[in-house]
């Protein structure tokens, strides 16, 4: 696919994934969602690829400031909301199960963890994309804005019913209801980041975040993990023990089971088969 709107890089089993539209504030179009989902479906099947990390063009000053003005204006002279995909878009993390087969409900279904690395302001579809990451990590001052309320929308793509699980109802409430704007800061009292970083650490940190994640836990680990977190926001606790013992079983009969001990008791980094 040729890429007009972000950057798709990989480097030492880590996939980044750059918003790459600076004259627009890294902005979201179809086009955007379009290449996005392709660039997490190459990842998702990429052997080589450990851990996807997204963020946004530095010289777009933003992660994402939400849809494009352009398309939203666009929409309001048709009359009606347009996602602006076609019906051939990649579906990366479909098929895992019916929960995770729907927009951005699919990062659910990815077998590999999703750090968004969060640069600037994250507004509408942009505070999404953060959203449905599993770790965020913000530079100080950012702004976050779910932004519906002003334009007569819902909710957006679920976050009604992800934010309350991930800040609790009180918080969500707060963001969703009022569309104010919040700052990085206080989302991190929220709960909403796992830390707040100066501009220039930002990047550095994540990576080396990821890379450590990506050679100190087996592929294994790391997909099935996400999916117990996910599947069991939908289940019952007792369900949740019987299948992480049937994977335990399952998991220890596989050469990685070995590999890991074995590189534990010698002291050095594990050569994963995934």
């Amino acid at each position: 696919m040729e890429l007009k709107t972000i950057r798709y890089e990989i480097a030492d089993g880590l996939a980044t994934i750059t918003l790459s539209r600076p004259k627009r504030r890294n902005s979201w179009t179809g086009r955007m969602h379009t290449e996005y989902r392709w660039a997490l479906a190459e990842a998702d099947k990429d052997r080589a690829v450990r851990v996807i990390i997204v963020t946004g063009d530095p010289e777009g000053g933003a992660f994402c400031a939400g849809a494009d003005l352009g398309a939203l204006e666009g929409h309001s002279e048709r009359g009606k909301y347009d996602a602006g995909i076609s019906e051939d878009i990649a579906k990366p993390g479909y098929g895992v199960a019916p929960e995770f087969d729907a927009t951005f409900a699919y990062h659910f279904g990815l077998a590999k963890p999703v750090i968004a690395a969060i640069n600037g302001p994250a507004a509408g579809v942009g505070l999404v994309l953060a959203a449905y990451a599993d770790l965020r990590f913000a530079v100080p001052g950012a702004k976050f804005t779910a932004a519906h309320g002003r334009f007569n929308f819902p909710a957006e793509y679920g976050l009604s019913w992800l934010l309350p699980r991930i800040i609790g109802v009180t918080h969500a409430n707060d963001i969703l209801l009022s569309s104010r704007v919040i700052t990085s800061d206080e989302a991190m009292a929220m709960g909403f980041l796992n830390k707040l970083l100066a501009p220039a650490d930002l990047m550095a940190h994540v990576t080396a975040y990821a890379r450590a994640m990506a050679d100190g836990v087996s592929p294994g680990s790391l997909r099935e993990t996400k999916r117990q977190i996910y599947m069991d926001l939908h289940g019952d606790v007792a369900s949740a023990v019987n299948h992480s013992e049937a994977m335990l079983v399952e998991m220890s009969m596989h050469p990685d089971y070995k590999e890991g001990v074995k590189a534990w008791m010698e002291k050095r980094k594990a050569n994963w088969q995934g």
